[in-house]
């Protein structure tokens, strides 16, 4: 029996293996939007693709961005100035998209754009800095794939939808986790509805890697107390604050540093001619997070609580 069972996921995972590598003809006609192309993710994935010859339509936030994206690609990349908070941005760069690409439709959609904070334990933070972290990371999101689906569906291309981790297993407070799920809801229920029009969708879930997001984390925290109420400071104490930063330090010295682990990803989903649904990018996302997502909350919390310090009042 046990013999019958190994030779069946033997052959599961190598004709995985084989329609994995079947790749996508004439991609040097394709066009592929990406968002968030100023550093990280988006700034690699866009040289990336260059390289690989696809057309890239890169949206940067600022003008700088664009300018040294530029330098280090060829004449095929384009760039634009897009703000995806502000909805007449978002249409008028789904307008530039649509000439760039005419008939042949946008191949594939790259929502990269996000932010990290304000971040920090919930009671540290307002409303107001929810919603800034969730107006990019799932409203903007969002709002321009609903811009540009018609331009997708024409090419019966894909959207990739960038995640993380923790949008499986939030490990702070603050608006990035929710943003993150709500990303998650909203790829699945698209994914559903657009397998009827030859669509293809993928989430893409990075773990720690060293970008500017995860860099300026600490710094970030520590902004976030200095406008804490007296009273929630009490609460904490300033050791609190000062170990959460050296988590945060242990967290960026431990980062992942090649980037290529979650561009690869992206790749693949554009590329293959049978991407998957989900890629978890990082060591720590595939052997910890995600095996952790699925155990018993009563032991996720336990192993999660472990790495947080005390508050000076806890009980």
């Amino acid at each position: 029996m046990w013999f019958y069972l190994a030779v069946l996921l033997g052959f599961y995972f190598f004709r995985r293996w084989y329609r994995e590598r079947q790749i996508v003809e004439n991609l040097t006609e394709k066009y592929v939007f990406i968002t968030g192309c100023d550093s990280g993710f988006g700034n690699q994935l866009a040289r990336q693709l260059d390289t690989r010859g696809l057309r890239v339509l890169a949206a940067c936030l600022t003008q700088k961005g664009a300018e040294d994206l530029k330098r280090l690609t060829s004449d095929r990349l384009k760039t634009i100035i897009l703000d995806i908070t502000i909805t007449e941005n978002v249409a008028a760069a789904a307008k530039w998209v649509k000439q760039c690409v005419g008939n042949k439709g946008l191949w594939g959609l790259v929502n990269n754009a996000g932010i990290g904070d304000p971040s920090g334990p919930n009671e540290w933070l307002t409303k107001d800095d929810f919603a800034k972290v969730i107006n990019v990371n799932l409203f903007g999101l969002i709002d321009v794939t609903l811009h540009m689906l018609p331009l997708v569906r024409a090419a019966r291309g894909r959207v990739v939808n960038v995640t993380s981790i923790f949008g499986r297993l939030p490990y702070i407070g603050g608006g990035y986790s929710p943003s993150k799920y709500g990303v998650e809801a909203f790829s699945d229920s698209l994914r559903r509805e657009l397998h009827s029009f030859g669509v293809q969708l993928s989430i893409i879930e990075p773990g720690a890697f060293s970008t500017p997001l995860l860099k300026s984390i600490e710094e970030k925290f520590r902004e976030t107390w200095s406008r804490v109420p007296s009273d929630i400071k009490e609460l904490y104490g300033e050791q609190y604050l000062e170990k959460l930063c050296k988590i945060c330090q242990r967290i960026n010295k431990d980062a992942s540093q090649n980037l290529s682990l979650v561009t690869d990803s992206i790749e693949h989903a554009l590329t293959s001619c049978y991407p998957r649904t989900r890629y978890a990018a990082g060591w720590d996302a595939k052997l910890f997070y995600i095996p952790l997502s699925y155990m018993p909350t009563s032991l996720t919390d336990y192993m999660l609580t472990c790495f947080m310090p005390e508050p000076a009042q806890a009980v």
